[in-house]
C-alpha cells in the first residue's frame, strides 16, 4: 500500500489521507513503513504473544471502529487477503462505509487454499464496493461472480510500483557477499496450509538438490512463527551452503530477490515480484491465486511432494533453455504504475472530500 499512500499523498488537493495500521506481522510491518517514508495516523498495536486469528480478528474491527468512527472517511483502501483486510473491511461494512478493495479477484476457489487467505479475499470482495484488479484474470473471476463492471479496474499490483523505490544497484549485504560465488536461491515458505508434513517434505527435497550442485548457496529469511522454525533448523541445520537468517525489511528482501538465481516460495506477492526482476519461481503450492504468471510461463507449481520438488528445482538448475524462458516471460501483473491508475479511478469517482 505504501506506493499507493506516496502516490494519494501527491494529490493532497482531492484528498485527504489518513492511515492505520494494525501491526499485524509487525517486525515486517516498521521497515516498510520506514523505507516509503510513510508515517501512520493510527497504530492499533494488536499483535500479543501466541496470537490467534480469533484475537486478530476481533482485535482488528473494535480498533477500527474506534478509528472509523473518529475519522469517518468516505472509503477505506485495503489490501489483499489479510486477517486485518477481512476484518478492517467487514468494519467498514457494519459502518456503512464504502471499501475499495486493491488486489481485488484472486482466486484458488479451494476455501482452505491457502488459509485463511482465499476466504479473506472472497469476503472482502462481498463487501467491496470499488475492485481494483491487478489482471483481466482477477477482473474476470469478479464478473463471474456477479460484480458489476463498473465496479471492477484492471490497474496492474501496487506490489511492482513498489520495487522502483526498493530495488538499487549499489545495494549490498554480507549475507550477499558469502553467496557471490555462487548461483544464489532465494527461499521463503510461511504458508499456514504447508505447516507440518508439507513443509518438512520439500525442506528434504532442497536439502537433496543442494547437496548435489556445489555451485548453488541456499538463504532463507525464516518467517517468526516457532513451528517454522523449528521445522527449518531441523531441517537445515549445520549446511554450510545453506543460510537461515531472520526475516529480511522489505528494502534488503528485494534487493536479494534481483540478485538471484531462482526463488522457491509458498509465498503469494513473491510470485508477482520476480517476474519483474526476471526470476523464475518454483511455487511450492499446489494452487495458486496468480494462474496468469502460471501461463505467462513465469511460474511453476511443484507442489510439496518431496520428488515433485526435488525435481522441479533440478530441473531448472540443469536445463539452461527452460530457465531463459522463465526468466525472460512477460510479467502479467503489472508494469509499475497501478497506483497512478488506482488514483485516476478515485479522483473520476469524486471520491474525496
Amino acid at each position: 500500500m505504501c506506493p499507493l499512500v506516496l502516490e494519494l499523498n501527491r494529490r493532497s488537493e482531492h484528498f485527504k489521507t489518513t492511515v492505520c495500521v494494525t501491526g499485524q506481522h509487525r517486525e515486517m510491518l516498521d521497515s516498510v513503513l520506514e523505507a516509503f517514508c510513510v508515517v501512520p495516523d493510527f497504530d492499533l498495536s494488536i499483535m500479543d504473544n501466541e496470537q490467534t486469528l480469533f484475537d486478530i480478528t476481533s482485535k482488528v474491527m473494535a480498533g477500527m471502529r474506534d478509528v472509523l468512527n473518529e475519522q469517518k472517511p468516505d472509503i477505506v483502501l485495503v489490501h489483499g487477503d489479510t486477517t486485518t483486510t477481512f476484518a478492517a473491511a467487514l468494519a467498514c461494512f457494519y459502518l456503512g462505509i464504502p471499501v475499495g478493495h486493491i488486489e481485488a479477484g484472486l482466486r484458488t476457489y479451494n476455501i482452505h487454499s491457502p488459509y485463511p487467505e482465499e476466504f479473506n479475499r472472497q469476503a472482502v470482495d462481498t463487501i467491496t464496493e470499488y475492485h481494483f484488479a491487478p489482471t483481466k484474470t482477477s477482473r474476470e473471476n469478479l464478473l463471474s461472480e456477479g460484480k458489476s463492471s463498473g465496479t471492477v479496474f484492471v490497474t496492474g499490483n501496487t506490489g511492482i510500483d513498489a520495487l522502483k523505490t526498493t530495488v538499487r544497484e549499489d545495494f549490498t549485504h554480507p549475507e550477499l557477499d558469502w553467496a557471490a560465488d555462487s548461483r544464489l536461491i532465494m527461499l521463503t515458505a510461511h504458508r499456514r496450509e504447508n505447516l507440518g508434513e508439507p513443509m518438512r517434505r520439500f525442506f528434504k527435497a532442497i536439502r537433496r538438490v543442494v547437496d548435489e550442485f556445489p555451485d548453488i548457496k541456499v538463504i532463507y529469511p525464516v518467517h517468526l512463527n516457532p513451528i517454522v522454525g523449528h521445522a527449518a533448523k531441523s531441517e537445515f541445520g549445520g549446511h554450510p551452503r545453506i543460510r537461515l537468517i531472520p526475516p529480511l525489511d522489505v528494502l534488503a528482501f528485494h534487493n536479494f530477490l534481483a540478485r538471484s538465481y531462482l526463488i522457491l516460495t509458498d509465498s503469494g506477492g513473491i510470485q508477482e515480484e520476480a517476474p519483474s526482476l526476471g526470476k523464475p519461481v518454483l511455487v511450492l503450492r499446489d494452487t495458486t491465486e496468480r494462474p496468469e504468471g502460471v501461463m505467462a510461463g513465469t511460474l511453476r507449481l511443484v507442489g510439496t511432494d518431496e520428488d515433485a520438488v526435488y525435481n522441479g528445482f533440478k530441473l531448472l538448475l540443469t536445463d539452461k533453455a527452460i530457465y531463459e524462458t522463465m526468466s525472460k516471460a512477460a510479467n502479467p501483473y503489472g508494469d509499475g504504475f497501478a497506483s497512478k491508475r488506482i488514483a485516476d479511478v478515485l479522483e473520476r469517482c469524486k471520491l474525496y472530500l
